[in-house]
């Protein structure tokens, strides 16, 4: 596993943990959405949010490149 995928994973579990800690009826259901898509980006490897910024105009990541 790489190591982005495991920040997805745990980023997902710290939201989780906040909303079970807040109570899951009381949670306004937008907040599942970036969940959904950390879990996502953490088992397919594929980001929806770097997809969508790279969409937007945004420059893609270069691997290897210095400053």
């Amino acid at each position: 596993m790489s190591a982005i995928r495991m920040l997805f994973f745990t980023m997902a579990a710290i939201i989780m943990l906040g909303i079970w800690l807040t109570g899951f009826n009381v949670v306004h259901w937008v907040l599942y959405l970036p969940v959904a898509a950390l879990v996502f980006a953490g088992v397919t490897g594929i980001c929806p949010g770097y997809l969508l910024f790279r969409k937007l105009g945004f420059k893609e990541q270069q691997v290897g490149h210095k400053i």
